[in-house]
């Protein structure tokens, strides 16, 4: 039995929708049903009531309900006081970082960074963008990297969270060139032959991105979904096999471009194409101060974390600011 069962289990009992559970824990729907099927099979019988709308809990999922808070509530409680106990580490700082920009943006902004702020321990935490909004949330990292745009904002409280910009990032849609340098796919398409698009999948925050950029698009876009999956990495490996046209970030193909492997695959002008920002939030420390006072098992404020914090602060003034808000 996986925690993470536990987890999904327990977003269900709250929202009584199997399809918005799903979107909560950024899956789809299909893999989200199977880890709840996987959780009455251990469990041996029903927890869920399906012949009911909204879903209900059985008898048998209500005493597992109440089981499963006190349980992962009790995991999280060790986990903090097991990571206060290892004093050994409190010299390293801890990022949660999406996929994508633990492979694309972090290896080259620490290097930046530990030429001009000076020697850094750091740990990176390599996971989906929901999941490392809930290691911050959960307060199981000191600093979290993501993406942010104005259409896709991280629902998180600006009285609890502030962020500093460490810079943009576009993303735009590329595919395999010809042995004339020319995209073998390119967009807008036709109606009668569609592109072959290789997508996010649902739930994903760049996939989210891409859907306003497609929206947007100043021409009907002719696009035929052919493969999807959460990362990146994954969909520029297949672009560079030439199976259709994916929206990457620039700086995940800037090798590639240089190599002519991959090219644009929208026209001049196009603007199928946006900008994020990429942002480090924290959480306040007067508030992760207040909570230490009152909980043992708080992690506690790492003196580096704070000392780097104010670094990027000061390095990026204009872009200071509360949670959810955008530049001033």
């Amino acid at each position: 039995m996986e925690t993470k069962w536990l987890e999904d289990f327990v977003s269900l009992a709250e929202t009584r929708s199997f399809s918005r559970s799903a979107q909560l824990r950024h899956v789809t729907q299909p893999a989200f049903s199977r880890r709840i099927q996987s959780l009455e099979s251990w469990a041996g019988t029903d927890l869920v009531d399906r012949s009911s709308y909204p879903t209900r809990l059985t008898p048998a999922g209500e005493t597992l309900y109440s089981q499963a808070l006190e349980t992962l509530q009790g995991l999280q409680s060790t986990r903090a006081m097991l990571r206060a106990h290892s004093a050994a580490g409190q010299d390293v700082i801890e990022f949660a970082v999406p996929h994508t920009l633990a492979f694309t943006f972090f290896p080259t902004w620490l290097t930046t960074l530990r030429t001009r702020f000076g020697p850094i321990k750091s740990r990176l935490i390599a996971l989906n963008v929901h999941d490392a909004a809930m290691r911050l949330v959960e307060a199981s990292c000191d600093v979290m990297i993501a993406y942010h745009h104005p259409s896709q904002p991280l629902q998180l409280d600006p009285d609890r969270y502030e962020f500093v910009s460490l810079g943009t990032e576009v993303i735009a849609p590329y595919s395999q060139a010809d042995s004339q340098g020319q995209p073998i796919f390119s967009l807008p398409g036709r109606a009668a032959s569609p592109l072959p698009y290789l997508a996010y999948a649902p739930g994903a925050y760049l996939g989210r991105v891409v859907d306003v950029i497609l929206k947007t698009a100043p021409l009907p876009v002719h696009l035929d979904r052919l493969y999807e999956t959460d990362m990146a990495e994954g969909l520029k490996a297949m672009a560079l096999e030439g199976h259709g046209i994916a929206f990457l970030p620039h700086s995940a193909v800037k090798k590639e471009l240089r190599a002519k492997r991959l090219v644009a695959a929208d026209a001049p002008g196009s603007e199928m194409q946006m900008t994020m920002e990429i942002r480090a939030y924290r959480e306040k420390p007067s508030l992760r101060e207040s909570k230490e006072a009152k909980s043992d098992s708080q992690r506690p404020l790492k003196r580096t974390a704070q000392v780097l914090w104010e670094y990027l602060a000061e390095s990026n003034k204009p872009s200071l600011g509360h949670a959810n808000k955008s530049k001033s």
